[in-house]
């Protein structure tokens, strides 16, 4: 019997990059394109749920009979969604306001199963930033790193030496709760094909 396909509905490198690290690599990688933008009053836990949800919905139709996982990762001091800078201006605006404070990284993880079946996870993650001088956030802007990452920082690069708290699990801050993925997909009957094969 050969094991149903796995789709990462995803073009972050770094949600592929994690999945290898616990031995899952997806059969395809087939990215949702939908307006990420958070509905009015829409709460940032909500937002990343429902935002998976939706990635996970559109892909889902493309793979007959497979495994379609999505998710979606928001960072947020209270209320606020932070956006994923494509500028620097936006990018200091990000680093100042963290600089000095916690704030929480909601992530949506959502899987369809071939049946069609959808399960929804959500993982939240505390983060501390150190108190950033001006020199450390224009040399953490110089990097580049802030590019397109959620809240403009990236913890597993050079924001690291910035970050003095986590509380949580340190792979949702990066992108994907691992823990919860993988239990997910068990609990779904998703194997690996080097195991469903043996």
């Amino acid at each position: 019997m050969t094991a149903a396909p796995l789709v990462l509905a995803s073009a972050s490198p770094r949600r592929l990059e994690l999945l290898r690290q616990i031995g899952i690599i997806p059969d395809r990688v087939d990215p949702a394109d939908i307006d990420e933008t958070a509905l009015k009053n829409e709460l940032p836990p909500a937002c990343a749920l429902r935002l998976a949800r939706d990635k996970a919905l559109r892909v889902m139709p493309r793979h007959d009979r497979a495994f379609v996982l999505a998710a979606d990762t928001v960072v947020a001091c209270g209320r606020r969604i932070l956006p994923k800078p494509a500028d620097e201006k936006t990018a200091r605006r990000c680093l100042e306001l963290l600089s000095g404070r916690r704030h929480r990284v909601h992530s949506g993880v959502a899987l369809v199963s071939p049946e069609g079946q959808l399960a929804l996870r959500r993982v939240d993650s505390q983060v501390a930033f150190k108190r950033l001088s001006d020199n450390e956030i224009n040399a953490y802007l110089k990097s580049g790193e802030w590019r397109e990452k959620a809240g403009g920082y990236a913890i597993q690069g050079r924001a690291a030496a910035l970050i003095r708290f986590v509380s949580g699990s340190y792979s949702n801050v990066v992108g994907l709760p691992l823990f919860e993925t993988a239990q997910l997909l068990a609990g779904r009957g998703y194997r690996p094909p080097c195991i469903a094969n043996c």
